[in-house]
């Protein structure tokens, strides 16, 4: 990238900064477990919302995992609509879907039980429904979003999005393949619920894939250019408790302390890049997860070693800060040293959960430049990365990340 468009980055990336220091970034309330659920009900009656409308994910609906709090909201008296049509990526039609079932059955709340596909569902139809006639692609970006959405209270069944405590939703375009992200302190929820026995079904890959996604939130907000001491202490404690964890939980899936302790990491992840913001994992993920339909954690996941070593010696600083706060080397180890030994830890934590090293022909040579220049467009100017790439750059690390150009990461 040559100077004058650095500069401009950087100063656009400044502004933002700046900013921010205005914008509403309070921590919201947040309940846990079976007393949790009881606080929660009490909470929705004492606010006067009794028509929740539920978002709730196809196949926790299916096993009945949300049952218990269904139950204890038709048992205070509650009158309960339920929308299971959630897709693995939201997209504008599903969004709207949900609006208009919103609207026509005079809701008067919104209760997200689901991954981040689910609130961040939850987060499109709030606008949708509380800006009628306006097309949802119009609120792409930052602060366009000009009504508060409805009561949301955000029940992950993942750890992983950290979207129960972030102010954007990140929705697909099908028409276009595009995914975009809409970012505004209106679309934090107002209530975050953890209730650990949701995520003691999911599969490994699953709390794999998740757990990198909450990882790569994390790593990208603590190296950005953008930090607050708010951001920096999100970001290091999520890390931390993915870091004692993660591989566990991967390990033992039935275990609701291990769950526990991820959905709190999820939860500070998403604090941390909501202030601080992410990079160029994510500019990336967010057009492979649009064209291809790949699960943003795993595109995450095998993309983030790629860029860290993308960014070189800009990044060892942070980088090395990681890895004295995970204690990976000894503190006598150079700052490059550290860099590039914790770039190999996050290689080894994905084998150890069966995450690759590079995608399987998923890029194909026709989609480079599309992607390249839509992962260029997000991320520039306004991700504070700590080294900015042209869409040139950018189709480096595309190309490098899949075994289709026989590189090796």
């Amino acid at each position: 990238m040559n100077l004058f468009a650095r500069c401009y980055n950087r100063f656009v990336q400044r502004l933002f900064y700046v900013a921010s220091s205005f914008l509403d970034y309070k921590p919201r309330p947040t309940l846990s477990g079976e007393k949790g659920l009881e606080e929660l009900v009490a909470t929705l009656s004492k606010k006067r919302y009794d028509r929740p409308f539920v978002l709730l994910d196809p196949v926790v609906r299916q096993k009945g995992l949300a049952d218990p709090i269904l139950s204890a909201l038709k048992k205070a008296g509650m009158k309960v609509t339920v929308f299971d049509q959630i897709s693995p990526n939201p997209t504008l039609e599903t969004a709207n879907a949900a609006a208009d079932k919103y609207v026509t059955f005079n809701c008067d709340c919104l209760l997200a039980i689901g991954g981040g596909s689910t609130i961040d569902t939850a987060k499109a139809a709030g606008i949708a429904a509380s800006h009628p006639g306006k097309d949802l692609s119009s609120f792409k970006g930052v602060l366009k979003v000009h009504r508060q959405i409805p009561y949301l209270v955000a029940v992950p069944t993942t750890a992983g999005t950290g979207s129960e405590a972030t102010l954007a939703t990140v929705v697909v375009d099908k028409e276009h393949d595009d995914k975009f992200q809409i970012d505004d302190p209106k679309l934090t929820p107002s209530l975050a619920f953890f209730y650990p026995p949701l995520l003691t079904s999911l599969p490994p890959s699953v709390i794999a894939s998740t757990g990198m996604d909450a990882f790569t939130h994390a790593i990208e907000a603590y190296i950005g250019k953008s930090n607050t001491k708010g951001s920096k202490e999100d970001a290091r404690k999520a890390m931390v408790l993915i870091h004692r964890y993660l591989l566990k939980f991967y390990k033992h899936p039935h275990n609701e302390a291990y769950a526990e302790d991820m959905l709190l990491a999820s939860y500070h992840a998403g604090r941390a890049f909501s202030k601080a913001y992410v990079g160029y994992v994510h500019a990336l993920a967010h057009g492979l997860g649009g064209k291809y339909n790949l699960a943003h954690g795993y595109a995450n996941a095998v993309l983030l070693p790629i860029v860290l070593k993308a960014y070189g010696k800009s990044a060892y600083k942070k980088l090395a800060e990681i890895s004295d706060l995970l204690e990976l080397v000894p503190t006598s180890y150079s700052k490059g040293e550290k860099a590039r030994n914790f770039i190999a830890y996050l290689e080894n934590l994905n084998a150890k959960m069966g995450l690759p090293r590079q995608f399987d022909h998923v890029i194909k040579e026709e989609d480079l430049v599309w992607l390249s220049k839509h992962a260029a467009k997000e991320g520039n100017p306004l991700y504070p990365v700590p080294k900015c790439m042209n869409a040139k750059e950018l189709c480096r690390i595309l190309k490098t990340a899949d075994v289709t150009w026989g590189y090796r990461s």
